[in-house]
């Protein structure tokens, strides 16, 4: 994760503070929504331009994004969003839900926040007769600015606890990525 600036003092009040990790919780749940509803316009809207993605370590390795040669790893919202639009909703749309529950955020100065949501997902798409799925657990580690008055996402990472997923659940990569 990268590390947010030592040094740095939170001279928000009790209430601001309230209000700053509401405004989290919210712009984290929107995104959710956007990828399960598929909502390609809003997606970018709600991370920063510099944002930096570490989320695709449970893809082959072969199949996972990258950024200057380093797999896993997507920087800037629009490469964001065109690489979760292309897994989710490309040649193979995949249906999917994702919850987040129990987050912890902590305010590291006026303008900046992390945070550790524990995650669930689940996706499903049909390959011919039949259906494939996977079932996801693990957490999101993920960072947030505040840009222009709006609290934005600036880094996440996933880390995955568990997978149950049908045995041809990635054969949809062969067709799109």
């Amino acid at each position: 994760m990268p590390q947010i600036a030592s040094g740095a003092s939170v001279t928000l009040s009790a209430a601001e503070k309230l209000l700053a990790i509401e405004e989290i919780k919210a712009v984290f749940s929107e995104r959710l929504r956007c990828m399960d509803t598929k909502e390609w316009d809003v997606y970018p809207t709600l991370h920063t331009d510099d944002v930096v993605s570490e989320t695709w370590g449970g893809l082959p390795s072969d199949k996972q994004p990258e950024t200057d040669g380093e797999r896993n790893r997507i920087v800037g919202k629009d490469h964001l969003a065109k690489a979760i639009r292309n897994m989710l909703d490309g040649s193979t749309r995949i249906t999917s839900v994702h919850h987040a529950h129990t987050p912890i955020i902590e305010l590291t100065s006026d303008t900046t926040a992390r945070g550790i949501w524990a995650m669930e997902d689940k996706l499903w798409w049909t390959n011919g007769d039949h259906e494939e799925h996977l079932h996801g657990y693990g957490h999101y580690h993920e960072e947030y600015r505040k840009v222009d008055g709006s609290w934005l996402i600036s880094y996440r990472r996933l880390s995955r606890l568990r997978e149950d997923l049908t045995p041809g659940f990635f054969d949809f990569l062969k067709k799109q990525l």
